[in-house]
């Protein structure tokens, strides 16, 4: 008998993790639309096309944590840029919290642009 109340329980336990998951795979979604609408003022592709998001951690409980650099280490805007991705992040309905880390490995480079970015940029 205590087996079969264990493994009711892991069942249950497996199904809420898979349900968490969705959830957080969902909201994942959502947090990239957001950060679509970031943009490098110098440049007109938007950041995650860019390649510049290196980390998007989403748990089920909202809370996010992303990883992300700049084109180059004088980008002008690279002490305002992880702002304006946490403000995006955070404007997301689920999201709870935001952690935004400006890395510099690897150094960014253009062939982490996707191919939308490419085209864009006339850079194929």
């Amino acid at each position: 008998m205590p087996d079969d109340l264990t493994n009711e329980r892991t069942a249950q336990v497996d199904q809420e993790s898979t349900a968490g998951a969705a959830q957080a795979d969902g909201l994942r979604d959502k947090i990239v639309t957001a950060l679509k609408t970031v943009y490098d003022p110098e440049i007109p592709v938007d950041i995650w096309e860019l390649g510049l998001i290196y980390k998007l951690d989403v748990d089920p409980d909202g809370a996010v944590d992303i990883d992300m650099t700049v084109t180059a280490p004088a980008c002008p805007v690279a002490d305002e840029l992880p702002m304006w991705v946490r403000q995006a992040v955070e404007g997301v309905e689920g999201v709870q919290a935001c952690k935004v880390e400006l890395v510099w490995e690897p150094t960014w480079h253009p062939g982490m642009m996707s191919e939308e970015a490419r085209v864009e940029l006339n850079m194929f």
